[in-house]
């Protein structure tokens, strides 16, 4: 499950990239698809940096990637062990609704990144967001969950203040944000068991898997008004 978009990115051959909070490393894998691209991973959690380095040895054993290289790194966004300008693009993802000291982070993402180049960053989109909140407080109290809910004015005010100038923003998952619901509705939000959760999780497995046209065209429409995820992509000051 995708929520960038790479083609927004404009990456040239030899590129580093740094995927902060890779978590299983699906945005590490698709950098790594992009042609001579060098990607890192970079997360606090050992098993999800195990996790990255299945996908990506994955991808390897298969050929499904540009022909550069990866590497990965048990790494904090508060206190990141690279030095000033090291990459080309930073990746964000679902990483700042996490961590308190969010402008730290975002000041430790800037720092890495070359003056001119681009950071994405997305976050769950506000109200489909606050909705998941009110239907269930163990979704909002949960252990590692989310600390606070971003609109996107505040989202890219912060990027500013990081030095980072925003220029393009777009929604992502529509189909998405129906199953957190559901999952809030029914239950604790990580219950997978529940019928109509399990039938849910089927129908979006299957859309990921086999990208019908129907379902695609479907999300294309919903992204607008109820996309999950807020993406922001933006350029660091020179």
């Amino acid at each position: 499950m995708i929520t960038l978009e790479f083609e927004r990115l404009g990456l040239e051959k030899g590129s580093r990239v740094l995927d902060i909070g890779c978590g299983t490393g699906r945005h590490s894998a698709a950098a790594f698809r992009q042609p001579g691209v060098v990607t890192v991973g970079a997360d606090v959690n050992w098993k999800d940096i195990c996790e990255t380095r299945s996908r990506l040895q994955l991808h390897d054993q298969l050929g499904e990637h540009g022909g550069g290289k990866w590497a990965l790194a048990a790494a904090d966004i508060l206190a990141l062990p690279f030095k000033d300008s090291s990459f080309q693009l930073v990746i964000c993802s679902e990483v700042l609704e996490h961590i308190k000291d969010h402008r730290r982070a975002l000041a430790e993402a800037a720092r890495v990144l070359q003056p001119g180049h681009l950071l994405a960053v997305s976050v769950p989109s506000f109200w489909p967001e606050q909705l998941c909140w009110k239907l269930s407080k163990h979704y909002a109290r949960s252990s590692n969950g989310h600390v606070r809910i971003y609109r996107k004015k505040k989202l890219m005010n912060l990027l500013r203040c990081a030095g980072v100038t925003p220029f393009a923003s777009h929604r992502a998952h529509g189909l998405h944000a129906p199953f957190w619901w559901l999952k809030c509705l029914v239950g604790p939000a990580r219950n997978n068991d529940h019928p109509l959760v399990a039938l849910y999780h089927r129908l979006l497995v299957w859309d990921m898997m086999q990208k019908p046209k129907a379902t695609r065209m479907v999300e294309k429409l919903l992204n607008p008004l109820m996309g999950k995820s807020l993406v922001v992509y933006g350029r660091k000051q020179v």
